[in-house]
């Protein structure tokens, strides 16, 4: 079978790692044209790479030589070149978060139905890591009893001065938003966001550490910290009590260094190295699903309920009440 033709819109950083990474890692699938909103950067991008350039994104999308779309755009961006693909009839991958707000990924979830097939997959790439895959093994065979309570954790070295109170949510804990939701198979009832004592490295714009406390359909318990000025390492948490037992996220399997009188493991520095296993995984899955006419990873649906869940915990971080998580029923499109 021949490769799948993709063409990848929004050509920053990660845009140019995709590239890269489907290009010269992966198998099925290549990027053969670029575009950004920034007209001029994305043709200066395709020309880097040896690929075809388009100053304008929808033109791509709309190209018939173009059989599926990756859309690493700024956020703001996101439901207007979903909304192309799908009414191209395109599957395409959409970085998190599908759109910034729910009511705009509800959007894309009724045209999504009304095109009468899935076709948007959602960057949610914890699914694909080889620790979160053996931790909802072991909670959907119920080998250890019914989980009761998550503890969890996000931890950043640091963190820019751009980086604001609200994105301890928005950008970082929606990873655990959608994570956890994937392992335990439920929805979220409420939510709530509390702030620890600052930390001295943090800055007038930024609460940090905060707290965000989730509760179940079922009555699971979560605790995530987010704490982005820890000024030590990147290190993400989760521990899963059990009835019968305490199941932990293992740990990546890093060298151990022996130097300056001390012996350690290494460590990662980003998310870019700790979870690059993850995104090769999930793009080569999402080739192979999508050459075959299908959606496996997270869809439109999850981007939804995720944008959903961060908006319950940002107005509780704002008003420090419990609010509500309220989603609108699942359409059955979701349901199969």
């Amino acid at each position: 079978m021949s490769d799948l033709r993709i063409g990848l819109v929004g050509t920053g950083g990660i845009g140019r790692t995709h590239i890269d990474r489907i290009n010269n890692k992966l198998q099925g699938g290549k990027v053969v044209a670029c575009a950004d909103p920034a007209g001029a950067f994305g043709l200066s991008v395709a020309e880097k790479f040896g690929i075809k350039g388009y100053e304008n994104p929808i033109d791509m999308i709309n190209d018939p030589e173009i059989d599926a779309i990756i859309n690493t755009t700024a956020d703001e961006y996101h439901e207007q070149f979903v909304m192309a693909a799908i009414q191209a009839g395109k599957y395409i991958f959409c970085e998190k978060p599908l759109a910034p707000k729910a009511d705009a990924c509800k959007r894309i979830v009724e045209a999504e139905i009304a095109a009468g097939k899935k076709l948007v997959q959602v960057g949610f790439m914890r699914r694909y890591d080889a620790g979160y895959r053996q931790l909802k093994e072991a909670i959907e065979t119920r080998k250890y009893g019914e989980p009761l309570l998550l503890h969890c954790a996000h931890r950043n070295p640091s963190v820019p001065e751009s980086y604001d109170t609200p994105m301890a949510v928005e950008n970082s804990m929606i990873h655990e938003i959608d994570v956890l939701r994937w392992l335990l198979g439920e929805n979220y009832t409420t939510a709530e966001v509390r702030f620890a004592k600052d930390t001295r490295r943090t800055h007038a714009k930024l609460r940090d550490p905060q707290i965000m406390i989730l509760t179940t359909e079922s009555g699971v318990r979560i605790d995530v910290e987010a704490f982005v000025n820890n000024g030590n390492n990147y290190e993400i948490k989760c521990e899963v009590v059990c009835e019968d037992a305490v199941l932990n996220l293992p740990e990546p399997a890093n060298i151990q260094v022996t130097a300056n009188a001390s012996k350690g493991i290494a460590i990662h520095k980003d998310w870019s190295t700790r979870f690059v296993d993850a995104y090769n995984t999930e793009f080569q899955e999402w080739i192979n699903a999508t050459k075959a006419d299908r959606v496996d990873g997270p869809t439109a649906w999850d981007g939804y309920c995720g944008q959903v869940a961060a908006a319950a915990a940002s107005l509780a971080r704002d008003t420090q009440t419990i609010v509500p998580v309220v989603y609108d029923e699942m359409p059955e499109l979701y349901k199969a």
